[in-house]
C-alpha cells in the first residue's frame, strides 16, 4: 500500500484548489445525502412494501431498523479503517457495498430479503460517512472554502431527512416502492466518480485493534438495538433492559482496553479536547429534538390534520429552505463569532419553533403555524452544523479524524435515534393514558361518520404529540446552555491551517 506524504497531500489539496471546489465540494454534501436520506426513505414505503412482499407487522419496522442498526453499530470502526487504510479508499468501497444493498433491496421477492440488503446498505454507509467528513480537511484548506464545504455537508444531514420523505412518496406513489432503492444507485456511480476530486490524507501506519473493533461494535449494536426496542416495546421491556445493561457492561471494557492499548481503535486523546467534546455532545441533543420532530408531525399531518402522503411530504420543504438558509448563514458567521454564541443561538431558535408546535390543535393551520415553527426549527438547527462539525474535527490529530468524524457522526446517529424512540414513547404513555388505541378510534369513528369520537380521538393523540415536542423543545435549551459553557474557542484567526488537518488537538 502506498502511504501518501504530507508534503504530497499538501501538492494535492493545491491542485484541487486550482481546479476548482465544486466536484469535491458535490461529492461530500452527496456523501452525507445519500447516507441520511436512507435513514428515512423507506418509512413512507413501509405500507407497499409489505403489501407486496407479504410482511408481518412485527418485521416490517426492520426494514428501517436493520440499516439504522449496522449504520450505527459500525461508525467507529469505518472511521478507524478510513485513518488506517485511506479515507478515498474505504470511501469507495463504502459505495460500492451501499449500492450493492440498494440493487439487492430492490430486487428482492421477500421480506426476509429485503432487511438483509437494507442491513448491507447499514454497512455501506457505516464506511462512507465517516470517511466522506475527514476527507473534509484533507482536500480544503481552512477557511472560505472548508467552511462552504461543511455547511454543504452539514445541510445535508437535515435536507436529506425531508429529500428522504418527499421522494420516497413520490416515487412509491408513482414507479412503485422498489425505485426507492434503485435511486441511490445512479447517485452512488456518479459519487464514485467524483471521489477522484479528492486529495487522499496521510494513512497512519498502525495496526487495527481487533479487540477494539469488536467491543466497540458491539457496544454500538446493542446500544442502537435498545434504543429501537425501547421506543416499539417500551423501556421497561426486559430485553430492552437487556441490551442496555450489554451496552453499558461492553463500552466500559471496551474504554477499559482502549486505555492500555498502544495503538487503539478509539484514542481517548480525541476526548481531552473540551470543544470536542462538547460537539458531540451537542450534536447528539441537536439531533434528538429536531429529528424526533419528524416522526411525530408526520402522523400528527396523516393522521389528525388527514393529510395524503404525498401532501405530507411537500409539508415539509419549508425544512428544506430552513436547512439551506441557516448552513449557508452559519458558514459566515463561523468565519467572525465565536462558535458557542452561532451554536447558542441556533439551539435556542431551534428551541423556539418547536415551543411553538406544542400548541397544536386538532385543527391548526399549516400557513400560520406548522409552516413558520417548521422553518424555525430547520433554521435554527442548520446554524449548528458548521461549528459543531468544525470543533470535531478540525483540530484533530491527520492520524485521528477518520475516527473523530466517526464520533460526531455516531453521535448524530444515537441522537437521531434517541429522538424517535424516546419521544414516540411517551406520545404513545401519554395518549394511551389518555384514550387506549386512540387511532384505531380515530379511524373508526371517521368510518362511521361519529363526529364526537374522532375528536376525543385526535384530542387525545394531539395531547401525546405536545408532550413529547415539549420534551425535545427542552433538550435544545439544555444542549445551548451546556454548550455554551463547554465549546470555549475564540473567534476564528485571519491565519490559514494546514489543509490536511494536521493541527494538533
Amino acid at each position: 500500500m502506498t502511504t501518501p506524504t504530507h508534503a504530497s497531500a499538501q501538492r494535492r489539496a493545491d491542485d484541487t484548489q486550482g481546479r476548482g471546489f465544486l466536484i469535491p465540494m458535490l461529492v461530500v454534501s452527496g456523501g452525507q445525502l445519500l447516507v441520511v436520506l436512507n435513514d428515512v426513505i423507506a418509512n413512507v414505503g413501509l405500507p407497499a412494501i409489505r403489501a407486496d412482499l407479504g410482511m408481518s407487522a412485527g418485521t416490517m419496522p426492520w426494514v428501517v431498523n436493520a440499516y439504522i442498526l449496522f449504520f450505527g453499530a459500525l461508525l467507529l470502526f469505518g472511521g478507524r479503517l478510513g485513518d488506517l487504510y485511506g479515507r478515498r479508499r474505504l470511501l469507495r468501497i463504502g459505495l460500492v457495498v451501499f449500492m450493492a444493498g440498494a440493487l439487492i433491496a430492490g430486487l428482492a421477492t421477500s421480506g426476509t430479503m429485503v432487511i438483509l440488503a437494507r442491513a448491507l446498505q447499514g454497512v455501506g454507509a457505516a464506511l462512507t460517512a465517516p470517511n466522506v467528513l475527514a476527507s473534509i480537511n484533507s482536500t480544503f484548506p481552512a477557511g472560505k472554502h472548508r467552511n462552504t464545504a461543511l455547511a454543504l455537508y452539514g445541510a445535508m444531514s437535515g435536507l436529506g431527512v425531508a429529500v428522504g420523505l418527499l421522494v420516497g412518496g413520490v416515487l412509491t406513489g408513482t414507479l412503485g416502492w422498489n425505485w426507492m432503492f434503485y435511486l441511490n444507485i445512479p447517485i452512488g456511480l456518479l459519487l464514485l466518480a467524483g471521489t477522484r476530486s479528492l486529495v487522499e490524507a496521510e494513512c497512519h501506519q498502525g495496526k487495527l485493534d481487533v479487540a477494539g473493533a469488536v467491543l466497540g461494535t458491539g457496544a454500538m449494536a446493542s446500544l442502537v438495538y435498545a434504543i429501537t426496542r425501547g421506543g416499539e416495546h417500551g423501556w421497561a421491556d426486559p430485553a430492552t433492559l437487556g441490551f442496555l445493561a450489554a451496552a453499558a457492561v461492553l463500552l466500559l471494557v471496551f474504554l477499559i482496553v482502549q486505555s492500555k492499548m498502544s495503538d487503539p481503535m478509539l484514542p481517548l486523546r480525541v476526548f481531552k479536547d473540551r470543544n470536542r467534546s462538547g460537539a458531540y455532545f451537542g450534536m447528539l441533543l441537536v439531533s434528538f429534538g429536531p429529528l424526533g420532530m419528524f416522526y411525530l408531525l408526520n402522523l400528527y399531518m396523516q393522521y389528525v390534520l388527514d393529510f395524503e402522503p404525498l401532501q405530507t411530504g411537500l409539508a415539509w420543504l419549508p425544512f428544506a429552505v430552513g436547512i439551506v438558509l441557516g448552513a449557508g448563514i452559519s458558514s459566515k458567521l463561523v468565519a467572525s463569532l465565536a462558535p458557542r454564541w452561532v451554536i447558542g443561538a441556533g439551539m435556542l431558535i431551534a428551541a423556539g419553533g418547536l415551543f411553538s408546535l406544542t400548541s397544536i390543535t386538532t385543527s391548526t393551520s399549516y400557513w400560520a403555524h406548522l409552516m413558520p415553527a417548521i422553518f424555525a426549527t430547520a433554521f435554527g438547527f442548520a446554524l449548528n452544523f458548521v461549528p459543531l462539525t468544525s470543533a470535531a474535527v478540525s483540530t484533530a490529530a491527520s492520524q485521528d479524524t477518520g475516527i473523530a468524524s466517526a464520533l460526531l457522526n455516531t453521535a448524530q446517529q444515537i441522537g437521531t435515534a434517541l429522538g424517535m424512540a424516546v419521544t414516540s414513547s411517551i406520545a404513545v404513555a401519554v395518549t394511551a393514558g389518555e384514550l387506549p388505541d386512540a387511532l384505531a378510534t380515530l379511524t373508526q369513528g371517521r368510518q362511521d361518520g361519529d363526529g364526537a369520537l374522532v375528536v376525543r380521538a385526535a384530542e387525545a393523540l394531539v395531547d401525546g404529540y405536545t408532550v413529547a415536542l415539549t420534551v425535545g423543545a427542552v433538550s435544545l435549551v439544555v444542549a445551548a446552555v451546556i454548550t455554551a459553557v463547554v465549546i470555549n474557542a475564540k473567534r476564528p484567526s485571519r491565519t490559514t491551517s494546514d489543509p490536511g488537518g494536521s493541527e494538533a488537538s
